[in-house]
């Protein structure tokens, strides 16, 4: 049983939370006061009494998550490290928005311990903090559940609830029954232009509770109050939402309340009122009382014992429990031996790569117990359906889950699970869909997260369904992501290697592209080894004689390269055929490599992809020419489109023709 509530203990250390906060700002010249402020009560009682987490170890995987997901209200994260021990400076809060200091103007993962996610985008930090409670829950369920039961607590705003991605994250858990998930809402009534009132007037707890979560509604300074309605919420098996009647800017004498309290420092004037109004010398700054500085550090001491308990626990159990063993193995960074042995696909056999895809994976899911996902409600098309596992349902996690037609949350609930220590997480859709989940995926780039993306009906080659579902610019898109591996394989065989990369890809994510149409499998005796994809690009077919052409292709068009070429060999062109399925593992080779695929002497190269041919200059130069794209699809047959559009092998042998 927790100790009580000590009222003037925790009066000092809120009024210093709040007062560092304000603080740091200042001496920025540049942030946001208000909200820290106002949430010190929350932060201050999740930090010391309700969260199970070890300052001296931010990563012992039995701790509680807290995910700040109004991330401009990032000082009130950085207070929380400092005084709880996470070995956050004051040197560091007073370097608060700096070049190259820790604490950067929104929460950036990896920079601090203790910062469970980037958060920035607002509604971001609700739904990936959906997915930490389904991470927590499926370790839960499939390897031991007094290890795993552990909670993600996430500070959201009026901004967050605002986003669709949040009332997309909170309808799946509220279906879901996510009773490890626990948000607590400062309902301040005030947005950067001014009250709530402009745009904003729904019922917000209503809205929670149609979708199924445990609604409690508090004053937000009332910190008894906030104290029994969290216990209240770890009581629920359903997610909880506690809506706190907060007021941003609190202790400002003539901001609080205002939205001047939000985005700007209060001023030197207003924040040496705002220090008088908590009893404290306004010509002091970043000062922590000794008291206040003991209670907070007292923290680490408490989280140390927890972790421990819960190490000596996972010792005991890992003697007799296998999957613990291989689960602490990719905690490590490690794979299991003969994780890639996967089986090859017969040349001529026609096969859809995302069919191939499908196959793949389930190969994938028998060696990789902790490999798990599904697709927004286009598992048949996608091919992610995990065959004999579980679906993940309100009574039991399983390896299947069912997003909904939900793709921007399903994208950020990825981003949940996979910082959920050993998971590896996928999620599929139509790759134009991508287009609804950008965030996400760019914050999985950001923070080096190993998800990946399967996305299908990659071109127009998905035929009658029309323009509005044929992928154009999305390709581009994606490969102008930095830290996105982006790789279209050509046939069945590239597609083992394409996720074999996505597999051992654990420093960013990975977008599969994949074809609706079905396509040849190469004979691999007569062409270039499909392994040869690890490299990103490589010569499938070389020339006959002296090189005169390169024509360079992914996806489904390698195949009518290679139709070229045999056009051409016969003319007595000598060309050659290069697959470039990954322009970022192509990139990572060393310059001589890439010149061995791409002479530089041979400057007559013609690029063929069925998407926009933006950024294609980098391989063809001023002299080439690049087959694709330049405007939108149309709808019919994909035989019929393909040749319209120019995806022919004799309009790549007129190209080639031109450049001879």
């Amino acid at each position: 049983m927790s100790k009580p509530l000590d009222l003037h203990q925790a009066k000092a250390a809120i009024d210093t939370i709040r007062l560092l906060s304000a603080d740091m700002v200042e001496q920025a010249q540049s942030g946001h006061p208000g909200t820290p402020m106002e949430a010190a009560p929350i932060a201050y009682l999740l930090y010391t009494r309700h969260m199970r987490h070890n300052p001296t170890n931010p990563n012992w995987p039995g701790r509680d998550r807290f995910v700040l997901s109004c991330g401009h209200a990032s000082a009130l994260l950085y207070s929380m490290l400092h005084l709880t021990g996470y070995g956050l400076t004051l040197d560091d809060l007073r370097n608060f928005r700096q070049f190259g200091s820790p604490t950067a103007g929104h929460p950036e993962f990896g920079h601090a311990p203790g910062i469970e996610t980037t958060t920035g985008p607002l509604g971001q930090g609700v739904a990936v903090g959906a997915g930490m409670a389904m991470g927590a829950r499926f370790l839960k369920d499939q390897l031991h559940g007094e290890l795993f039961d552990y909670r993600t607590y996430v500070l959201c705003s009026d901004g967050d609830l605002m986003e669709g991605v949040a009332a997309e994250a909170a309808s799946l858990a509220g279906h879901l029954h996510l009773g490890n998930l626990i948000c607590l809402y400062l309902d301040n009534k005030i947005t950067i232009e001014g009250d709530t009132d402009l745009a904003f007037t729904e019922q917000v707890a209503t809205r929670f509770l149609s979708y199924g979560w445990h609604v409690q509604n508090v004053e937000g300074e009332n910190v008894g109050d906030l104290n029994r309605a969290i216990d209240k919420a770890k009581a629920s098996p359903l997610p909880s939402l506690i809506v706190a009647r907060s007021h941003i800017g609190f202790g400002a004498p003539t901001k609080q309340d205002s939205h001047d309290a939000h985005g700007a420092p209060l001023g030197k004037e207003e924040l040496g009122l705002t220090k008088q109004f908590f009893g404290r010398d306004p010509g002091q700054s970043f000062v922590v009382p000794a008291e206040v500085a003991l209670h907070m550090r007292q923290v680490a001491d408490s989280g140390a014992q927890l972790e421990a308990d819960w190490q000596k626990l996972l010792v005991e159990e890992a003697k007799t429990n296998q999957n613990l063993a291989e689960w602490q193995q990719l905690c490590e960074g490690g794979l299991p031996a003969g994780w890639d042995e996967l089986p090859q696909y017969a040349a001529g056999e026609k096969l859809a790569t995302r069919q191939a895809s499908g196959k793949v994976l389930n190969a994938l899911a028998d060696r990789l117990p902790f490999l798990l996902g599904g697709s927004a409600d286009l598992g048949p098309s996608n091919n992610t359906a995990l065959n004999d596992e579980r679906s993940f349902t309100p009574e039991r996690s399983g390896r299947n889950i069912h997003f909904g037609v939900r793709e921007h949350a399903m994208g950020a609930i990825l981003n949940g699970l996979a910082h959920t220590s050993g998971l590896i997480p996928f999620g599929g859709t139509f790759m134009i869909f991508s287009d609804y989940m950008r965030p996400p995926m760019r914050l999985a780039a950001m923070m080096g997260l190993g998800t990946i993306y399967v996305l299908t009906h990659d071109s127009i080659g998905l035929g009658e369904d029309g323009p509005t579902h044929q992928p154009i610019e999305q390709l581009a898109n994606l490969r102008a992501v930095p830290n996105l591996t982006v790789i279209r394989p050509a046939d069945a065989n590239e597609t083992v290697e394409a996720w074999k990369a996505a597999i051992a890809n654990r420093r960013g994510p990975t977008a599969l592209i994949l074809t609706r149409q079905g396509l040849p499998t190469l004979d691999r005796t007569q062409y270039g080894a499909a392994e040869n994809l690890q490299r990103g690009g490589y010569v499938l077919a070389a020339e006959e004689g002296d090189l005169q052409a390169v024509i360079i292709a992914s996806g489904s068009e390698v195949t009518l390269a290679l139709e070229a070429q045999e056009q051409l060999q016969s003319q007595g062109v000598g060309t050659r055929v290069v697959s470039l399925p990954c322009w970022e593992l192509f990139e990572a080779q060393d310059q001589a490599y890439r010149d061995q695929v791409l002479p530089p002497a041979c400057t007559r190269r013609v690029a063929v992809e069925a998407a926009s041919t933006f950024g294609w200059e980098r391989y063809i130069g001023r002299c080439g020419k690049a087959i694709g794209m330049n405007g939108f699809g149309a709808s019919g047959p994909a035989g019929a489109l393909m040749k319209h559009f120019g995806f022919t092998a004799d309009n790549i042998v007129a190209k080639v023709r031109e450049l001879l």
